[in-house]
């Protein structure tokens, strides 16, 4: 295959599965709840993510470390998250006058 294709076709998921995750992470930080946010789904994403990023052994890739590496980090971030918020109620602002 066209080396520039490849090379492109790894930039894609190096910055929409990390900024995907991001979006999730802000939520949770914005909402301070876990309400509808699953545990298991986000453990399950950065195990998947740890893997793949083994299985490639192109540990030193930027596409592979943004695309994997760095959104697993942030998926045991969400997991934590998740597990500190997971009691907690939403918090609704008071309706105005």
């Amino acid at each position: 295959m066209n080396e520039l294709v490849t090379d492109i076709a790894g930039w894609i998921p190096a910055v929409i599965l990390p900024t995907a995750t991001f979006i999730q992470l802000v939520r949770l930080a914005v909402v301070r709840s876990a309400v509808g946010v699953s545990l298991s789904t986000w453990l399950l994403f950065g195990f998947a993510n740890l893997g793949l990023y083994v299985y490639t052994e192109k540990y030193f890739e930027v596409q592979s470390i943004l695309g994997l590496l760095v959104t697993a980090v942030l998926d045991f971030i969400i997991v934590a998250m998740i597990i500190a918020y997971r009691n907690k109620p939403v918090d609704h602002p008071a309706p105005s006058k």
